[in-house]
């Protein structure tokens, strides 16, 4: 009786195990490919667009077309890593009046619903945190796929002063612009094929 108490303990924790591997869906191994990804940012100054990046980032992404539901991305963003490509500027970015790093070292996202649009297009809706503050984003993104890596391409602008970044004097809205527009090229392994 014992023999056949293991024996059969033995074979529904290989079949659990057996039943839980084959259930783990495909996003499971999805990740990010930071050498073939960008981030960039472009703010107006005086009118004059200038374009920045994030060298560090990165995307812990769950998605399959089949199921948009439950279907999650969230990003996180290290944003000591901005740079304008000028040494003086780019030690600017850090400071309070700013990004604030020392407070806020991360910048996230969040997504709460992804929406397919046709045509290898999608909406994603969710939170964008940065300097503590949290605000609304509808982010539109438009996947290709090419041998084992999916690209997701997309643009979206948010309000700087909405997210505290360029206070007290450079609040003015005459010397920087309010908008900054954020595109993004994301090349990621794992998704399935859609």
């Amino acid at each position: 009786m014992n023999f056949i108490r293991r024996h059969l303990t033995g074979s529904l924790l290989l079949a659990l195990s057996a039943l839980v591997s084959l259930s783990l869906p495909a996003q499971a191994q999805q990740k990010l490919v930071p050498a073939q990804s960008e981030i960039v940012f472009v703010s107006k100054q005086m009118g004059v667009p200038v374009e920045g990046y994030f060298k560090k980032f990165d995307a812990q992404v769950a998605f399959d077309p089949a199921k948009l539901p439950t279907s999650k991305i969230a990003f996180t963003v290290e944003m000591a890593s901005a740079t304008l490509g000028v040494p003086e500027a780019d030690a600017e970015l850090p400071k309070a009046v700013w990004f604030n790093v020392p407070g806020f070292p991360k910048a996230t996202f969040q997504s709460s619903a992804i929406k397919a649009l046709g045509g290898g297009k999608y909406e994603v809706a969710g939170q964008l945190t940065i300097k503590g503050r949290s605000n609304p984003v509808t982010v539109p993104v438009t996947l290709t796929q090419a041998g084992g890596t999916t690209t997701a391409t997309g643009s979206f602008t948010i309000k700087r002063l909405a997210f505290a970044i360029g206070e007290n004097q450079w609040s003015d809205t005459s010397m920087v612009a309010d908008e900054v527009q954020v595109k993004f090229k994301l090349a990621l392994t794992g998704v399935g094929k859609f």
